[in-house]
């Protein structure tokens, strides 16, 4: 398939809405008009990739609305990448066509070209500088797949484990050496399964919670030496 082929479809498409087409005006591929309204641009390509996208915000620079044309088929690509590509053309302010040849060849405007503005997930943001806050360092390494991460919860749980090194402790005791607000959440979630209540109020370590303690950290700690926050007291024994 050659790009040219995509021209006629998003030719009738355009001109039946109204629009006079024209192509190769200038850099544009296609430019179409409709009696005073501001002019249209059009960008044709096989695959939606960066150089489409490169030329869909060139033509920013000339006109407000710009769409970007590409062939679509049942492909598994198209359907994985659509809402990423969605929210990009979105974030852009770009159009985009999706034309379909073949049989019941036709055109679908997925989206118009209009400004962005996102709606902001204050819920989420808040989470994200709440973990921030909570962090003790900066114990992962940016761009690593694979690997457990470090979060503040884990951190917790880990001094919380610490308390407990020495035997079975009273929630409200650990919550006081540690600082730790969330003590009694953490220990009866046992997300990690590292804590047991053995009485009412009183929780020990499980075997898999003292090999954590054991456990090497980077720098050749073991978990259980993790230092204290700012103002928090050591919790290395209860």
């Amino acid at each position: 398939m050659r790009e040219s082929e995509l021209y006629a479809p998003v030719k009738a498409h355009l001109e039946a809405q109204g629009y006079e087409v024209k192509a190769e005006i200038g850099d544009c591929d296609m430019l179409a008009r409709r009696g005073q309204e501001p002019p249209v641009v059009v960008e044709l390509k096989l695959t939606f990739s960066l150089a489409l996208v490169m030329q869909g915000v060139a033509r920013q620079t000339l006109f407000e609305h710009v769409y970007l044309a590409v062939p679509v088929s049942g492909a598994k690509g198209w359907k994985l990448r659509y809402r990423d590509i969605i929210r990009l053309c979105r974030r852009l302010g770009l159009g985009l066509l999706a034309v379909r040849t073949g049989a019941g060849e036709r055109v679908e405007a997925h989206l118009d070209p209009a400004p962005y503005a996102p709606r902001r997930n204050i819920r989420k943001a808040g989470r994200l500088i709440r973990e921030f806050d909570r962090r003790e360092g900066d114990p992962n390494i940016g761009g690593t797949t694979g690997v457990k991460r470090v979060t503040a919860y884990r951190q917790d749980a880990v001094r919380i484990a610490a308390c407990l090194a020495d035997g079975p402790c009273k929630v409200s005791r650990i919550a006081g050496q540690t600082g730790i607000a969330r003590t009694g959440t953490i220990l009866r979630a046992d997300h990690y399964g590292w804590f047991e209540r053995v009485e009412r109020g009183i929780y020990a370590l499980t075997p898999r919670g003292r090999r954590e303690l054991k456990a090497p950290r980077a720098g050749g700690e073991s978990a259980g030496a993790a230092p204290a926050l700012p103002g928090r007291r050591s919790s290395a024994s209860p």
